[in-house]
């Protein structure tokens, strides 16, 4: 029988708020934010509902998954005006065809709290290939670093935790590292109970570590990270629905549930200066 190692005994859970993607449309859902001052009021209303950081992605002005700096600059500008202490997490993975320094450039330059860091290539949505080549993750790790920006290492399989554990052991990352697990993505490990336990199994000693579940799995994931003493990351980005059939308005309705829940079991959000601490920030 397989014993699921807990790397986190404490009550407080790290909601991230997935705001609004790349891939995701406002025929989807409506409530979807996709330009800047829409997407920082999405973070707001997140902020109050209880998420200690955001993951940003920006759009273009048609509204396609982007890494345009200019909107990047908008969005996050518009967010710290406000004084709103939620932590911030830029996407370095906008979509397609991206330049290294197009990638690079937001989290090097407005310098957020984390950015993520994709520790390998996939097939993606089974049309695609999502390109993180070897050399691009090692300059990654070197621009993070000197920013002082701390990477969320998101993997998809048990390749790419293999990958970041590699990356760790060269000095290419720093630990103690965070670790986001990312479930259900079509060419990745789908979104179950079995497959997140396999991963925590797997995750090196003295870190932290976050999930999420796309689509059909993303309840399944909550309740399970619960469960585990892990953080959670909900949203639009990942997730359009609030029940079978029904669209959520917006992701501070699904960052509402995780409270709920999180009560049942014991555990509370933790506010984005507890949240800081559990993740050795600055």
């Amino acid at each position: 029988m397989t014993t699921t190692r807990r790397l986190n005994d404490s009550n407080k859970v790290i909601v991230t708020a997935a705001l609004t993607g790349a891939v995701t449309t406002k025929q989807d859902n409506p409530y979807l934010p996709t330009q800047p001052k829409e997407i920082a009021e999405a973070a707001l209303r997140c902020y109050e509902a209880g998420a200690a950081m955001v993951h940003i992605h920006v759009r273009d002005d048609n509204d396609a998954g982007s890494m345009r700096f200019d909107k990047f600059e908008e969005a996050v500008g518009l967010i710290r005006a406000t004084g709103c202490p939620v932590l911030l997490n830029l996407t370095s993975s906008g979509g397609q065809g991206f330049s290294w320094e197009e990638r690079i450039r937001p989290f090097r330059e407005l310098r957020p709290e984390m950015a993520s860091f994709d520790a390998g290539t996939m097939n993606w949505l089974h049309s695609v290939v999502f390109m993180n080549e070897p050399r691009f993750l090692e300059l990654c790790g070197q621009e993070m670093r000197a920013a002082g920006v701390k990477p969320e290492i998101e993997v998809f399989d048990m390749g790419m935790l293999n990958t970041a554990k590699h990356y760790l052991k060269t000095g290419v990352l720093d630990a103690p590292a965070h670790f986001q697990l990312c479930l259900g993505a079509p060419g990745g490990m789908e979104a179950t109970t079995e497959s997140l336990v396999y991963l925590v199994n797997h995750l090196p000693e003295n870190c932290t570590w976050s999930t999420f579940g796309i689509g059909r799995g993303a309840n399944e994931i909550t309740l399970a990270a619960l469960a585990m003493g892990g953080n959670i990351r909900v949203g639009l980005e990942d997730n359009v629905y609030y029940n079978k059939g029904v669209l959520a308005q917006g992701s501070q309705q699904l960052i509402g549930r995780v409270r709920r829940v999180a009560a049942e079991f014991g555990r509370v959000l933790a506010t984005p200066e507890e949240a800081r601490a559990i993740l050795g920030l600055k």
